[in-house]
This record gives structure tokens, sequence and C-alpha cells, in this order.
């Protein structure tokens, strides 16, 4: 059985999350300054968490914050451990950080074609908000915009 843990992340880690993000197709592709600048800023303008697994990083997940909204910018889970629950760890990790906060939404933006992660995000009770018409290339694609509330 394979123990995970979620932390936040932290400027040693940026190697390793390069690593990641290069063998994921649909990831977002950030420079290590990119990195370093969200795990820089802090918890108030970022979430910034990864993914151990048996004391490895094996996934990481980056949002942005910006008055009260948070923006997931990357998610990336390392293919030798897809499908075993981490992107739902992270997402779990992100909400509650989210819910403890005065945050009043989250929203990210997904391929169209990536069915895993647009079943995950509607797993955790986001919405489909909109659609950025041939906002991706290689391959071209649209965008879906989803989004999450704080109910009332």
């Amino acid at each position: 059985m394979t123990t995970v843990s979620i932390r936040d992340a932290i400027l040693d880690d940026i190697p390793v999350i390069l690593a990641l993000e290069l063998h994921s197709a649909s990831a977002a592709h950030w420079t290590a300054e990119q990195y370093g600048s969200r795990v820089q800023s802090g918890t108030q303008d970022a979430c910034f968490l990864v993914a151990e697994c048996d004391n490895r990083i094996c996934g990481f997940l980056c949002a942005h914050i910006v008055a009260g909204e948070w923006e997931i910018e990357n998610v990336v889970v390392a293919e030798k451990f897809r499908r075993r629950g981490l992107g739902a760890e992270l997402m779990r990790s992100l909400i509650d950080k989210w819910e403890h906060s005065p945050g009043i939404a989250v929203f990210l933006e997904v391929r169209e074609s990536n069915a895993a992660a647009r079943a995950l995000y509607a797993k955790f009770a986001f919405q489909e908000a909109g659609r950025r018409r041939v906002y991706y290339h290689q391959p071209v694609e649209d965008s879906i915009l989803y989004a999450r509330r704080r109910s009332n």
C-alpha cells in the first residue's frame, strides 16, 4: 500500500515538479521561475500543494488567489500513480483550504477531451461555466471553464 501525504510545496521541490510536468501532455508547462514565484508568494496569493507517495513527489496542484477568487492553474499526477485517487486527494486538500478562507469561488479550465480531469472536477461539485473556443494548441481544442462557488 502506498502512503500518500499532501503538503505545501517548497523551492527544493521545483526540479521534481518540472520533471513531472514534462511527462504530462495536458499540463501547463511553466518555467522554474514561474513555479518559484508561486512558492514564494505564500498562502495569501497561492495554494501550491504536492502529493508525496512513499516520500517521493508524485503529483502537484497549483492555484492562484486574487481578490477572493481562486484559479486552479495546474494539476499533475505522475503517470505511474494515476487512477489511484491522488488527483482527488490534491483537490480535497485545495477545497479544504479554500473553505477555510474568505474565498468566494474556485475556477479552472480544462481541455474538452480531458475526460478524467472533467470527471474529477464534477466529483468536487464544479459546474461548467463557459467555453473558450480554440483555446489550446497542439492539438487545437476548446477549453471548458468550470466554477465552484461558495454555497450560502
